[in-house]
């Protein structure tokens, strides 16, 4: 009998890199809808991304994000900070209520794009050894990440990596600089022959690669340290109407049946899934255990992805009519049952949590 054929039981999946919208944005997203949708992927635990308008950069604005979230997240929530050239001075201030600071490196949704050389090398140098600095660095601009990250001997997480950032990451890693790297569902089972079929709900940053490049990827998941969904999104109007791109795609719901259809495909084991979505993410961003904590599964059904039952509040995916596998029945939070059958139960009972430093 596969592994497959069978109830599954799963750790609460985690998420670093998830954009819940709130403040600024919450025809989008927010964080009861965000955490909705991550708890019926089977995700317990995550963190949220700080370019927001405004944007993550101060204690005030932290704290903020804080308040908003107590009482309505049905799952875990964490925090990572927006690094800028001002937001160096609150570093220390802050260090214990993170877990994680991201630098756009690179231009995507937001206002938190640092290029100049001399803001790179101050964030760096600034941020507390502890805690993992976050890059979006798209192409080559992941060597200049790497070179920092060597001077200042601080630890480096590589957002969505691409298939031409493999090779500089593993040598980074020879040369044992403090190195992780994830890997996104949409660049794993999308690429650019599917941009003709979803116009402008394929564009996200770094954009979908090649079938080639897409290839390479999954021949590298050994050399991945974890699997994040870069949930971002935004309604199907802002997508189709707005002048100027928008970019970025949901997916929290819609990952684990993607991996666990791959697993049958073999293209990843059972367990090292339970590795770049559960043990290696807590692991590197130092994130508190949660006990009496998992997802029960029926792995043996199978189904086409599709728009309904979706619980995001921008109610579309670009993964429709692909074909998933595995049905949560249940997700439990220490000791409590939060979702069943597709139905959430009692009151939110998630909490913010704070990195173990």
């Amino acid at each position: 009998m596969s592994k497959l054929d069978k109830i599954l039981k799963l750790p609460g999946l985690v998420d670093v890199h998830v954009h819940l919208r709130e403040p600024g944005a919450t025809q989008k997203e927010d964080f009861r809808t965000g955490t909705m949708a991550a708890v019926a992927g089977g995700y317990t635990q995550i963190l949220d991304m700080p370019n927001n308008t405004p944007p993550t950069t101060s204690p005030n604005a932290l704290n903020q994000k804080i308040d908003l979230a107590k009482g309505k997240i049905w799952c875990d929530l964490g925090f990572n900070f927006g690094a800028t050239a001002s937001s160096t001075k609150y570093f220390r201030k802050i260090e214990n209520k993170v877990f994680g600071l991201k630098v756009y490196m690179n231009q995507t949704t937001g206002p938190l794009l640092v290029e100049s050389e001399e803001d790179r090398d101050l964030i760096f140098k600034s941020w507390p050894s502890s805690l993992p600095i976050m890059v979006h660095a798209e192409g080559e601009t992941v060597e200049i990440a790497i070179k920092l990250a060597k001077k200042y001997h601080k630890s480096l997480h590589v957002c969505h990596v691409t298939a031409d950032q493999i090779n500089a990451i593993e040598n980074a890693k020879k040369e044992n600089v403090l190195i992780s790297c994830e890997v996104c569902p949409h660049h794993l089972f999308l690429n650019q022959f599917d941009i003709q079929k979803l116009g402008p709900f394929g564009l996200m940053k770094p954009p979908l690669l090649s079938k080639k490049d897409q290839e390479k990827l999954w021949s590298k998941m050994d050399k991945i340290d974890m699997i994040s969904t870069d949930h971002a999104p935004h309604t199907k109007e802002e997508k189709m109407n707005q002048p100027g791109p928008k970019f970025g795609v949901p997916g929290l719901e819609t990952t684990l049946p993607l991996l666990l259809k791959a697993v049958e495909e073999g293209r990843i084991s059972l367990e090292r899934l339970i590795e770049m979505t559960a043990t290696n993410p807590r692991k590197i961003f130092k994130i508190p255990t949660q006990k009496n904590t998992y997802v029960l599964i029926n792995s043996k059904i199978t189904y086409k992805i599709s728009n309904k039952n979706l619980f995001t509040k921008c109610r579309w995916t670009p993964f429709v009519g692909m074909e998933g596998r595995g049905e949560i029945q249940k997700v439990i939070i220490r000791g409590k049952t939060v979702y069943e059958n597709g139905k959430f139960i009692g009151r939110p009972i998630g909490k913010v949590i704070y990195p173990r430093i």
